[in-house]
């Protein structure tokens, strides 16, 4: 399970990670504190977004139980195809903007980037996987993820950008798989006893 936890949060921040990447290369020069403020602040929302995820599908689970295996396998393989979609789409070019550390855009984009983290919380409830840690590792993935990227964006960014996020999906696309072999296989190993 840690494995798995551990996986699943440096897929959830390989969007957030591009983002940076492109942030950096439209800024004309990111300092240290710059990039670990953005990070912090993007590691928070993608942090909580998780738990926000898990809250819903906790509510939800008595009237999802029966299937909620396969509810999982289709958000993760949904999300990990949707990573590799838009990781395979050219990057958009990016103005130069102010390494400035708040903006109404910022938030926005924290807040885009982190929604696929809002699915992932559901299928966590449905899994029973222990929330505060996913969210803890989540956060801290992003937080280095995103001030790494924002580091990196003035020497790397479009061309590493999108395949951190192709990454990811086939991360997510993997998951998704096993959770649901380990459901299928594991119900016939019951039923063979």
């Amino acid at each position: 399970m840690t494995l798995s936890l551990f996986l699943i949060a440096l897929a959830m921040s390989t969007d957030a990670f591009a983002v940076a990447l492109a942030r950096g290369t439209a800024s004309p020069h990111v300092s240290l504190s710059i990039a670990l403020r953005t990070g912090l602040f993007f590691g928070v929302v993608e942090g909580l977004t998780p738990v926000l995820g898990w809250l819903l599908g906790w509510l939800a689970l008595p009237w999802i139980q029966a299937w909620d295996h396969w509810l999982a396998f289709a958000l993760l393989v949904g999300l990990g195809l949707k990573m590799l979609y838009e990781g395979c789409q050219p990057a958009a070019p990016v103005e130069a903007q102010s390494p400035a550390f708040w903006s109404w855009g910022l938030l926005l984009t924290a807040l885009a980037t982190s929604m696929d983290a809002l699915a992932v919380g559901i299928s966590f409830a449905l899994m029973e996987v222990p929330i505060a840690l996913a969210a803890l590792l989540i956060g801290l993935a992003t937080t280095l993820m995103v001030s790494l990227g924002m580091l990196l964006g003035q020497h790397l960014g479009g061309w590493l950008g999108k395949k951190a996020e192709c990454l990811g999906g086939l991360i997510l696309l993997g998951i998704g798989g096993w959770i649901l072999y380990e459901h299928l296989f594991g119900a016939a190993a019951m039923l063979a006893r």
